[in-house]
């Protein structure tokens, strides 16, 4: 680490690009980074406080600047290579479209920078390894956002994991999705990059990343995929108002093999109309017992307590199912699940130790989306091996 000593701690300094972005603005930069910095900084296990700086990085002069204005952020700039070639830069982040990613994050490691991005890592799996590979020879550290293990219902679902509430794991689903406007009488919510797979665009390259890193840390890694990837929607309006034709998927609906027998199915759509409690829910069913997680909150219900449910299309159910099942309970705080990461990725960048969210986590992700999107073109279920790092 070549960070900078000053006298209110140690300086390190972040080249964040894509920050104009929905996600790399708000959680990236004002609820991670920026909330570091005016927190103080970073506290570390040798008693020095490391202050994270960021200089932001992207193509849109107009709004780097006022950005930098709005939240008193000293450097801003145009020009990549510039940033990469000031020694006292010391790690590069990305966040700007996938298509774009690659490229620059090959640049970033040549210039000996760690380097921490969204996911996914590259548009495709051999272009991800690439970059794990070239950032494990450059000796650099390297990590992927994985921020779904971090959300409050995930942690709580992993305690459940860890103390053995469910027994043997039968089965997995997942529902996650939201109705993104077209853009013709409401503006999308999305970019419309999203919807061009010339662009690296697609709900499966997009989730499934997202889906292996959880199934790997709670249940085990995916060995098979088979999937259905459709576009239901093939016509949008992009952000000038413009229709254009949508070439990737917007929704994709797969099932998972798991090592050690489970099943996990997973439903994500840009085309459904919300009817749960949260975006993201998954249910897990154990022989002991079973849980609904979301975002933030988890349920359970232990074979203890299951009640006898009795099918009568006849008559209206008597029985009110979600009250039947308990809340589980924050006992302790939860952060936001991007600024939990940052911090443990700073961490490692300034003292070392293992690491296992890194470049080679985000080509499983990678590889996992590109099995799926083959898997729905032979409409066949396909062996998920493990990559070689």
């Amino acid at each position: 680490m070549t960070a900078r000593e000053s006298a209110d701690g140690t300086v390190l300094r972040i080249a964040m690009n894509g920050v104009t972005g929905r996600m790399g603005h708000h959680q990236h930069l004002v609820r991670s980074v920026l909330a570091l910095r005016d927190e103080g900084g970073l506290p570390l296990a040798d008693g020095t406080v490391l202050r994270p700086e960021p200089v932001l990085v992207g193509r849109d002069a107009r709004k780097l600047a006022e950005l930098a204005r709005r939240y008193g952020i000293d450097e801003w700039s145009c020009d990549l290579d510039t940033v990469l070639s000031d020694p006292s830069v010391d790690v590069y982040f990305d966040a700007q479209a996938t298509c774009a990613r690659e490229d620059a994050m090959r640049r970033a490691i040549t210039a000996g920078k760690h380097v921490y991005c969204e996911k996914p890592v590259a548009r495709d799996h051999a272009g991800a390894i690439r970059l794990a590979r070239l950032a494990d020879a450059a000796g650099v550290r390297h990590g992927v956002v994985q921020d779904k293990l971090f959300l409050p219902g995930i942690r709580k679902l992993e305690r459940l994991v860890a103390g053995g509430f469910f027994g043997r794991v039968l089965s997995v689903r997942g529902e996650f999705g939201y109705w993104v406007f077209e853009g013709d009488w409401q503006s999308a919510q999305r970019p419309s990059w999203n919807y061009r797979a010339a662009d690296g665009g697609g709900i499966a390259a997009d989730m499934f990343p997202h889906w292996e890193y959880v199934l790997r840390e709670l249940f085990g890694p995916v060995r098979t995929v088979q999937a259905q990837l459709s576009t239901h929607l093939p016509r949008r309006w992009d952000e000038q108002g413009k229709p254009y034709e949508a070439t990737a998927d917007d929704a994709a609906y797969a099932v998972f093999g798991l090592e050690g027998g489970a099943v996990a199915q997973f439903n994500s759509s840009w085309a459904v109309r919300v009817h749960r409690d949260e975006l993201l829910e998954l249910q897990v069913d154990g022989t002991d017992g079973s849980a609904v997680a979301g975002l933030r909150g988890c349920r359970v219900q232990h074979r203890s307590v299951t009640p006898r449910p009795v099918w009568n299309p006849d008559v209206p159910a008597a029985d009110d199912f979600r009250a039947q099942w308990q809340e589980v309970p924050d006992n302790g705080e939860f952060g936001n699940a991007f600024k939990t990461q940052w911090e443990l990725f700073l961490r490692h960048v300034a003292q070392g130790g293992p690491w296992r969210w890194d470049l080679f986590a985000g080509a499983r992700g990678v590889q996992l989306a590109e099995l799926g999107a083959r898997s729905s073109a032979e409409g066949r279920r396909l062996d998920v091996p493990e990559p070689a790092r």
